[in-house]
């Protein structure tokens, strides 16, 4: 066959017909042919524009693929409109308006076709009639679509690569509904599939999506997917994103090494995976948005985040439900937040969390039943006011706290446990609710159940063990307590009736809970003073909550007068240079004042501070008496703290930071914000951190509100330094820097002494000096946590005295009081 020209080969049978010729062009060729002629194209390249309008065969040579071209310079290469079948060519394109192979009609079979091109799209299928087959074909198209299915077009593509597109590469509109099987399509600049429009819908089965600028798959506009055991992979932007009614399915899929969302969907979408795995995300690995917006998942993992945001984000009214699921290695692991969204999980691991496992918040609601949450720094944490859900039968191990309630959160725990917390086992503050009914706590390092701030907790048929602190500790009225049981003493505890008569009382005598090893009942169990007061700071605990309690802090009394909380300060143990300074700080504001009432100009005094040191050190104590002094002097109106950290005012979303340090700044109007850790709020690694959006409300709101609040940052001296140096108006908006030394030995020992004389006990014979060789040889490294510590080491010597003193069958009122060396802890 000469070269240029093609032989047809005729089908027909009638005798008037040539059974074969051979023709000069492609054209004149499709011209004579009919259904079922064979046109054979010698190899060449062919400028033209071809139309099939009857079932012909048209192939190249099998041996030399790719030899015929079939490039005109304009328009489309070749229009199929019959069930003909095509092999072995390549098509090229020019027509920017136009696709380079058009398939408007018929079943027609596409074999080991190779489609270059730069036109409108590589391949497209157009039209309720046109079903192709395609099969083992290659589409590079640098300036568009890869292959698009529009207005109810259809068919499978099998075995079919995408190389390249400048657009989409592999597009569904206008009702197009194809399938695609093993195929692969990488490399786009835009979605790699993109399926929108209300009756447009996709299959796929075992195809990969990789290396795309932009989306790896996008379903919008009422459109519906499903995806059995793909892979998506490197995208520049999201894995997959659903968009206003879209529906998607994916069944034993992999979606790995997405820089931001793996999986987001919005605007009512819904998407049901099985099976499907979602790892090394940027972002979020679920990001779920908007009411009518829900996920049901089943049998999948989640894991290995390489950013830092919540593996599963819920918010906007969307609802998202986990079945049999794990979620591991992630910063946190599920965040629910604003009214209306939901986060049902049932049977399901979260584990090697960094923060927060379960993280409820903004009036959400989260249903946990039969889980297993391990390895967090918080197992659960219910926020804020109409926060809440329940959590049943749930284990929690190794955290450092197990579940936080704050802020008039109020969720249901029924037969919970946590295991061997670093912290508290339950920790309720700040308002914060709940109703725990056969919950229990083993081998805390901490308390078992720790409500503060007069919470109203109801606690029903829960049970501790092994808690280092103490089964239960309620700081204020408010908590009530039903059958409860320990088999430890619990500290500073007291119980008591329904009818208000005392079943014990005392610091570390049992308070109400059985001895070490026994097991007894408590009945409305509320608290005494603990050994140090703890004042009237609202405090919402940091990722992991400590008692923040500070030395020889005492109960803030309103109204007293400047010279009082003066002398109130000067009491306080060591800390002399703190006092000249806040002295000469508070010398300034009064005679400042007596100038203006004398008609005299006052010097302009900055009220605002920095306090640096070790934890312990009375930041906290001297921040709540500089609040009673600037309000006794008429500076503020009422002199209240409220102590806030990072977690108090950085928020999970862009916009929510703002909110909170303005929330917090409301809260403090008329006395002091004292936020402690401040340099949190800019980690030297910050990146797309939300804290410094915190440094710059805050800065803002002292300018705009100077006499409104006064505003005290506080922590480790190096890094305050480094802290101030965020933002050009922070360092300027503080007047002085206080530094809080370290306490020495005597000063410890006083501390001691002091609470030894508040508690009614006394120090026997030898026991003061055992004391100050003990504070002398005690490490001083990064832990030690100087009056906290001589706190601590009190609070133990009493344990030791109770555990010496039951053994005696009827003990004097010396016994009863004197603290001996014997009584010192271990070093």
């Amino acid at each position: 066959m000469a070269q240029g020209t093609v032989q047809v080969t005729h089908g027909g049978s009638s005798r008037w017909r040539r059974r074969s010729g051979e023709y000069p062009t492609l054209t004149a060729a499709l011209a004579v042919a009919g259904d079922g002629d064979v046109l054979s194209i010698a190899p060449g390249t062919y400028r033209e524009n071809l139309v099939l309008e009857h079932a012909v065969i048209l192939r190249g040579p099998e041996a030399a693929l790719g030899s015929v071209r079939i490039a005109p310079l304009d328009g489309v290469a070749l229009t199929v409109r019959a069930s003909a079948v095509i092999q072995d060519l390549h098509l090229e394109g020019q027509d920017p308006t136009a696709p380079a192979l058009l398939v408007e009609d018929g079943a027609p079979e596409l074999t080991d076709l190779r489609v270059s091109t730069r036109s409108a799209a590589g391949i497209e299928v157009r039209g309720n009639g046109a079903r192709p087959l395609v099969r083992r074909c290659t589409v590079e198209n640098a300036a568009g679509v890869g292959i698009a299915v529009l207005d109810g077009g259809g068919g499978v593509f099998a075995d079919c690569e995408v190389v390249a597109a400048g657009q989409t590469g592999f597009s569904v509109r206008g009702g197009g509904h194809p399938r695609l099987e093993r195929c692969r399509i990488h490399h786009a600049t835009g979605a790699g599939i993109g399926v929108t429009g209300d009756g447009s819908g996709l299959e796929a089965l075992g195809c990969e999506v990789y290396e795309i600028k932009g989306t790896g798959v996008q379903i919008a506009a009422r459109a519906t997917a499903v995806l059995t055991d793909c892979a998506v992979h490197r995208t520049s932007t999201d894995g997959v994103t659903l968009d206003t009614d879209a529906v998607l399915t994916l069944a034993g899929c992999d979606i790995h090494d997405i820089p931001e969302n793996a999986v987001d969907l919005r605007s009512r979408s819904v998407l049901t995976l099985s099976r499907t795995t979602v790892r090394r995300f940027g972002r979020n690995g679920l990001s779920v948005w908007d009411p009518g917006t829900r996920v049901v998942a089943d049998s999948c993992e989640i894991h290995d985040s390489t950013g830092d945001y919540p593996a599963v984000w819920i918010s906007d009214g969307a609802a998202v439900s986990l079945d049999s699921c794990r979620v591991h290695d992630v910063p946190d692991a599920l965040f629910v937040l604003d009214r209306g969204s939901r986060v049902d999980v049932v049977d399901s691991d979260l584990s090697q969390v960094r923060n927060t496992a379960v993280s409820v918040s903004d009036g959400a609601t989260a249903q946990l039943d039969d889980c297993r949450i391990r390895e967090a720094a918080t197992g659960a944490w219910f926020r804020d006011h109409g926060s809440g859900g329940t959590l049943a039968n749930c284990a929690i191990d190794s955290v450092q706290t197990g579940v936080i309630v704050t802020k008039g959160a109020d969720p249901t725990l029924e037969r919970c446990t946590v295991s061997s917390p670093a912290e508290a086992g339950f920790y309720v503050s700040a308002g914060g609710r709940g109703t725990f009914t056969a919950c229990r706590v083993t081998g805390s390092a901490g308390f078992g159940f720790h409500v503060i701030d007069g919470c109203r907790t109801s606690l029903h048929r829960c049970h501790t063990e092994r808690c280092a602190r103490g089964g239960y500790e309620f700081a204020e009225d408010g908590p009530v307590a039903e059958d409860c049981t320990s088999d430890e003493s619990g500290p500073r505890l007291a119980a008591r009736s329904a009818s208000g008569a005392g079943l014990g009382s005392g610091v570390g005598s049992g308070s109400g809970v059985a001895a070490a090893g026994e097991h007894a009942g408590i009945r409305t169990v509320t608290a005494e003073r603990s050994p140090v007061a703890t004042g009237t700071a609202e405090r919402v605990p940091a990722q992991r909550p400590a008692d923040e309690t500070d030395p020889g802090a005492a109960g803030q009394s309103p109204g007293r007068g400047s010279g009082e909380v003066l002398g109130h300060l000067d009491a306080l143990v060591g800390l002399d240079s703190v006092k000249r300074e806040v002295r000469a700080l508070t010398d300034m504001i009064e005679v400042g004042r007596r100038r203006q009432l004398a008609g005299l100009k006052a010097a302009s005094v900055r009220r605002h501070l920095v306090f640096t040191g070790s934890p312990g050190t009375g930041k906290t104590t001297v921040a709540r008496l500089y609040g009673e002094i600037l309000a006794s002097l008429g500076v503020l109106e009422r002199g209240h703290l409220v102590e806030v950290s990072r977690v108090d005012l950085v928020g999970e979303h862009i916009g929510s930071t703002a909110i909170r340090t303005q929330e917090a700044f409301d809260r403090a109007r008329g006395g002091v914000l004292f936020i402690d850790e401040a340099y949190a709020l800019a980690p030297e690694d910050s990146g797309r951190d939300f804290g410094r959006e915190a440094i710059d409300t805050l800065v803002k709101l002292m300018e705009d509100h100077r006499e409104a609040v006064v505003v005290i940052v506080a922590g480790y001296t190096a890094e305050m330094d480094r802290f101030l140096t965020v933002n050009p108006g922070v360092a300027s908006r503080f007047s002085r820097t206080i530094t809080f030394g370290d306490y020495g030995p005597g000063e410890l020992l006083r501390i001691v002494e002091q609470q030894t004389e508040e508690h009614e006990y006394l120090l026997g014979e030898k026991t003061s000096e055992a004391l100050l060789t003990y504070f002398t040889d005690l490490p001083k490294g990064p832990a030690f946590g100087n009056g906290r510590t001589a706190r601590q080491t009190f609070e133990s010597m009493v344990e030791r005295h109770a555990g010496r003193v039951a053994q005696l069958a009827d003990p004097s009122k010396e016994d009863l009081t004197l603290l001996y060396p014997a009584d010192l802890p271990e070093l």
